[in-house]
């Protein structure tokens, strides 16, 4: 394989690269085999081989190894699979951007928010950027982090609001707006709706409503029932979505931890009773979340610079 000075290989790497190779990466992924990743292509299995020896030659590393008829991808290789990716998204995303100038539009952004921005800071961000900007598409996906995450990883989203969660936290620039209370809630007639206080072990026999394992207010939960011995309720309901959630506690005796942002709104409208309960952790602070490696489009930008000057 030939060599490039890394110091000053960037201009040498860009001229060598073609968009022809990252199909042929991204295809051997999804195919798993060098021959229906070429087929996919339209293009001949040897042309596919040196293809494929031509990126490696390019990049100075070993991309995949040969077993048996298929190929096991290498560890530069998961590098270099990460980067096609984004690469992809990045592409798609320009793509969406130029069609929309073409039909006339004012833009469109995609962003993620959790649940516990939504009442506040999210709502005062996105009506002003609508003042700023009427004829603006935007698309809100509500979800957990992990999961917003990962589009934003894919880029279907541009921005997201929330937390920092799992491998390669590097590849984001998180910027924090605020911290996220969690609170224990449960129906109005609830056996503990009155009482003064109580505890984990209380709470535990009722039916749990619960975000799904992998997200930041989950592993929290988890945590909280490891610190005191007891194992986690069974018979979880686990779902996302925290209107779910409410309206599970608000028709029987289940009990449910959503944001207490979100909770005291419904409480202060009679829909729920917030349980005298506290948590012996808190969670990290969420804030908005861009990938490094990808150039913010103008709505993305407004957005941001109305969401942190709220939050300032």
């Amino acid at each position: 394989m030939g060599s490039i000075d890394r110091k000053d290989g960037t201009p040498q790497l860009l001229n060598r690269l073609r968009l022809r190779q990252i199909a042929l990466m991204l295809a051997v992924k999804e195919q798993r085999t060098l021959r229906a990743a070429a087929a996919q292509l339209g293009m001949s299995q040897p042309a596919a081989t040196k293809m494929l020896h031509e990126l490696e030659d390019a990049l100075d590393v070993r991309l995949f190894e040969r077993m048996g008829r298929g190929l096991r991808i290498s560890e530069a290789g998961e590098r270099v699979m990460d980067y096609c990716q984004n690469l992809r998204a990045s592409v798609e995303a320009l793509n969406r951007e130029l069609m929309e100038l073409r039909q006339g539009s004012a833009g469109r952004l995609a962003m993620g928010s959790i649940m516990a921005a939504s009442p506040g800071r999210l709502t005062k961000a996105l009506l002003c950027i609508k003042q700023q900007s009427p004829l603006l598409s935007i698309e809100v996906a509500v979800d957990t982090s992990d999961r917003l995450l990962a589009q934003l990883r894919d880029g279907v989203l541009e921005v997201v609001v929330g937390r920092m969660t799992g491998d390669h936290c590097d590849d984001y620039l998180f910027r924090p707006i605020d911290d996220e209370e969690l609170v224990v809630v449960s129906s109005l007639s609830h056996p503990l709706a009155r009482k003064r206080q109580t505890t984990l072990e209380a709470l535990r026999p009722y039916a749990w409503v619960l975000q799904p394992p992998g997200s930041p207010m989950r592993t929290l939960i988890d945590q909280e029932f490891r610190d005191r011995g007891l194992a986690l309720p069974r018979g979880l309901i686990e779902t996302g979505s925290i209107l779910t959630s409410i309206n599970l506690v608000r028709s029987s005796t289940m009990v449910a931890v959503v944001p207490a942002a979100v909770a005291r709104s419904h409480a202060e409208h009679g829909m729920l009773r917030l349980l005298p309960f506290r948590f012996g952790r808190r969670l990290e602070a969420y804030g908005s979340i861009v990938r490094r490696d990808h150039s913010l489009s103008q709505p993305a930008q407004q957005f941001l610079a109305l969401l942190h000057e709220s939050t300032a």
